[in-house]
């Protein structure tokens, strides 16, 4: 895959949607082991912060950021959709081959990027994650869909359990100095605490 032409700032956050060859296809959600795999060997290998992420029979989307000095996005999506092929077809049937024994590409070759510009944007990013399998219909709220970060969130208490959508934001009892404290304030200080 070429190299991304896309921002090359250091350290930033983006939001991505990468995307099956087949859009009618339910192999993302069907495989999400495999999926799964990859992607954490990928973030072992080449390390960033999963801010949110969630995975569609037919897509995925995430929200990432890049550690200071790094801007290399387009190896690590290189390197999970390879691996993620290679751990779906070990155990698919031969449909997933082209005629005369060459593979068949799952994957889009390209995927959308944009690089999350402020505050307000980083929280749309990680909503629009969160929301997709509404607004595809797969889901009537957010949390009935089993394939998305939102649950890892509740979990460490960054959003409400009861969440179905909207900005979150808490009341000026959780910040020291009487403003508002905002979704992306609770968002850095939970990564700083689970790195």
């Amino acid at each position: 895959m070429p190299k991304s032409h896309f921002d090359t700032s250091t350290g930033a956050s983006y939001f991505f949607t990468v995307s099956l060859l087949n859009r009618h296809s339910d192999l993302l959600v069907r495989k999400i082991d495999s999926l799964r795999a990859s992607y954490i060997s990928v973030q072992r290998t080449r390390p960033f912060v999963c801010d949110a992420f969630v995975v569609l029979p037919d897509h995925l989307h995430a929200v990432w950021t890049l550690s200071s000095g790094d801007n290399d996005v387009s190896t690590r999506w290189q390197v999970l959709k390879a691996q993620s092929t290679s751990r779906i077809r070990q155990g698919s049937a031969p449909s997933l081959n082209r005629p005369r024994g060459r593979p068949m590409g799952l994957w889009r070759r390209l995927y959308r990027e944009h690089k999350i510009r402020d505050e307000t944007d980083f929280a749309a990013c990680v909503e629009r994650c969160w929301t997709n399998p509404v607004t595809h219909g797969l889901a009537t709220s957010p949390r009935e869909w089993p394939f998305s970060s939102l649950h890892r969130d509740i979990r460490r208490g960054i959003v409400p359990a009861d969440w179905s959508g909207g900005s979150v934001f808490t009341k000026g009892e959780d910040a020291t100095d009487g403003r508002k404290t905002t979704f992306s304030d609770k968002y850095a200080a939970s990564r700083l605490e689970y790195r």
